[in-house]
């Protein structure tokens, strides 16, 4: 089966990407280094990380590695990102079309596809609103409510999860954990309820070591600058007790690291899919791991409270929780290893390639 695997990247991981390739020449070197970091390889396919011949990857929405592979092969300048795309798809003679950035390239790229295609499958863990992806052979992600959303439409739709990263292991390995707390993610006054939970966990850094690495929203971003507190942005502003904890966001290998040096990873999921639960950080906070604390709901298979990892009501049962698990070092090894061995066994790569070959009727 010749799958094309297409991923979709975030502006802030885009910047870190530019420094890390800046040296980075030619469009395998440039996406070596994309793979070697470690950015969302849980979504990656196995033959991917493993280099397969039959296996073609790349990040469509990147401005500099299309083009390095567009002038490799001799395309005028004036091509559009979406014409070097349906030139690799061409060019590898695709079979299997799987996009990661449907929003993008949709359903009217779709209709462009080469012949070869036999199939188009989307990963999309997000409601769609108005965006129509009906041309789609697939649309696959983890969470089943917004799945039923997508059949609700007409379209077909399955149960597809993230896999374990491998490279992982090496970080799930170490013993020395200094940070007793750590959050990795966005901040915006929009997620009121992570806002409220991290507001109330910042308490605890007179007792404990507390890191938080945020990804602020532009407006946030403007209100703390110099200039916004001129202006009336002060509901965008962090609290003090946030601020005091926060550091610059961290992706991929460095995001490992941080997880690595940390006994809790605290999750907290924004309103996207009810009580469906099962966010990148849970597959990143047990790999690498660190016990995760997060919040009540519907999680995927083999992620239990109490057993593998440790979940919260509201913000004062998540500080009684963090608290209590703190003071209890022989419980808190116990769950973060059970987690760590249920996502490594039952979320392998190898697990996920035969489910990605089924649905795709390979």
């Amino acid at each position: 089966m010749r799958v094309f695997q297409n991923f979709g990247l975030y502006p802030a991981y885009m910047r870190r990407l530019n420094k890390l390739a800046s040296s980075a020449s030619s469009f395998s070197e440039r996406l070596q280094v994309f793979l070697s970091d470690s950015f969302g390889a849980c979504h990656l396919l196995k033959p991917v990380m493993d280099g397969d011949r039959d296996a073609f990857f790349t990040t469509g929405d990147d401005p500099i590695t299309q083009r390095l592979w567009a002038q490799e092969q001799g395309m005028q300048a004036s091509t559009t990102q979406e014409q070097i795309l349906l030139s690799q798809i061409e060019h590898h003679k695709t079979e299997i079309f799987y996009n990661l950035d449907p929003v993008r390239y949709g359903n009217d790229f779709l209709k462009k596809l080469p012949g070869s295609v036999k199939k188009s499958i989307a990963w999309r863990a997000a409601p769609s609103g108005g965006i129509d992806l009906g041309a789609y052979d697939l649309l696959v992600c983890n969470f089943p409510t917004i799945l039923e959303s997508y059949r609700s439409r007409g379209w077909r739709a399955e149960y597809f999860v993230p896999g374990h990263d491998p490279a992982m292991n090496e970080y799930a390995a170490n013993d020395g954990r200094p940070i007793d707390v750590l959050f990795v993610g966005g901040y915006s006054r929009h997620h009121r309820k992570r806002a409220e939970i991290l507001e109330a966990v910042s308490e605890l850094r007179k007792d404990f070591r507390i890191v938080y690495h945020l990804d602020r929203s532009r407006l946030t971003r403007l209100a703390e600058s110099p200039i916004g507190w001129l202006l009336p942005l002060a509901e965008h502003r962090r609290p003090n007790g946030i601020r005091a904890l926060s550091q610059p966001p961290v992706f991929g290998r460095d995001l490992y690291h941080a997880i690595s040096k940390s006994k809790i990873v605290l999750n907290g999921a924004v309103d996207m899919a009810g009580s469906d639960r099962g966010n990148m950080r849970c597959w990143e906070a047990l790999g690498c791991g660190a016990l995760m604390v997060s919040d009540d709901g519907n999680y995927p298979e083999g992620m239990t409270p109490e057993i593998s990892i440790v979940t919260y009501e509201d913000a004062r049962s998540a500080t009684a929780s963090i608290r209590s698990i703190l003071g209890d070092e022989a419980k808190l090894r116990r769950i973060a290893r059970a987690g760590n061995e249920m996502v490594r066994s039952r979320y392998s790569k190898q697990t996920q390639w035969e489910k990605f070959t089924q649905l795709s009727g390979a």
